[in-house]
């Protein structure tokens, strides 16, 4: 009786959920990641700013808005893709490996 085999399926299910674990790991301050709003005083607010000579003449241009920087997908959606793929992938290399192991004991039993 071979008693490693249950051993392997349960290391090999281990190493799918370690990688997955390790992926979501990176890839989660990605997707939560916001930026920091600016730090503004009282007193910066009470007192004005000086400007430069001439700044009132030409006022600025509209600013130009591209469209990588409006569309795109959110962190959220790309931190659930990567972890569905990991389990997904875990899933299969357990499927995968059942079978191979099986084909293993009846070759070495014949």
């Amino acid at each position: 009786m071979n008693h490693s085999h249950p051993i392997q399926c349960i290391a090999t299910i281990l190493a799918g959920l370690a990688a997955g674990l390790l992926a979501l790991a990176t890839a989660a301050p990605v997707a939560l990641a916001r930026p920091a709003p600016p730090s503004v005083s009282h007193t910066a607010l009470a007192t004005p700013r000086p400007q430069l000579p001439g700044w009132n003449k030409h006022p600025p241009l509209p600013a130009h808005v591209h469209a990588l920087a409006t569309g795109g997908m959110p962190g959220w959606q790309i931190t659930l893709i990567a972890s569905a793929a990991t389990v997904l992938a875990a899933a299969l290399i357990a499927l995968l490996a059942r079978p191979r192991a099986a084909r293993r004991t009846t070759a070495s039993a014949a």
